[in-house]
């Protein structure tokens, strides 16, 4: 009769640990061997962790720079293809920057840069913008491509040479 008390004690605690995320604390609660459970469990969590590692480790980033016109923005951005720098620069405009410089509160008329190159040239990239850009501390922010659609990232991989 107590087992059975402690059987139902230990489902009810299982079932709110499972539901709040913590299956771990309910399985070790039950003394369950962990490392037994993550052997056995081994290669499915491989190929879902595996295939995630894979998606975030392309050697791809995305740049993004503020530009004040339409003549910098085809300027720099024709200058980044034309040099191997980036496969594809899409010039956004309508964007609107509201920042703080030297002490003063400003709002300014921009277009983005969505510059697509390889990880391995941002440091080249950056410096090519930093010399054609007309203000004083351009920006220039990147981050890496996850995933995406493998002929496009072929291609871009194609365009970009590796450095």
């Amino acid at each position: 009769m107590k087992g059975s008390v402690t059987n139902r004690n230990w489902l009810i605690i299982a079932i709110v640990s499972f539901l709040t995320g913590g299956i771990i604390t309910a399985i070790w609660m039950r003394g369950v061997n962990v490392s037994l459970l993550s052997k056995s469990l081994n290669p499915y969590l491989s190929s879902v962790v595996g295939s995630a590692k894979m998606s975030s480790m392309t050697p791809y980033s995305i740049a993004f720079v503020t530009v004040p016109n339409k003549e910098v923005g085809e300027a720099i951005a024709g200058g980044l293809v034309s040099s191997k720098l980036a496969a594809c620069v899409n010039i956004i405009p309508g964007v609107t920057s509201v920042y703080e410089w030297e002490g003063k509160i400003e709002k300014d008329s921009e277009l983005i840069l969505k510059i697509k190159t390889r990880t391995s040239r941002i440091p080249e990239l950056t410096e090519y913008v930093k010399s054609k850009h007309p203000y004083d501390v351009c920006e220039v922010i990147t981050t890496s491509i996850e995933s995406g659609n493998q002929q496009y990232l072929d291609w871009l991989g194609k365009i970009v040479p590796e450095k």
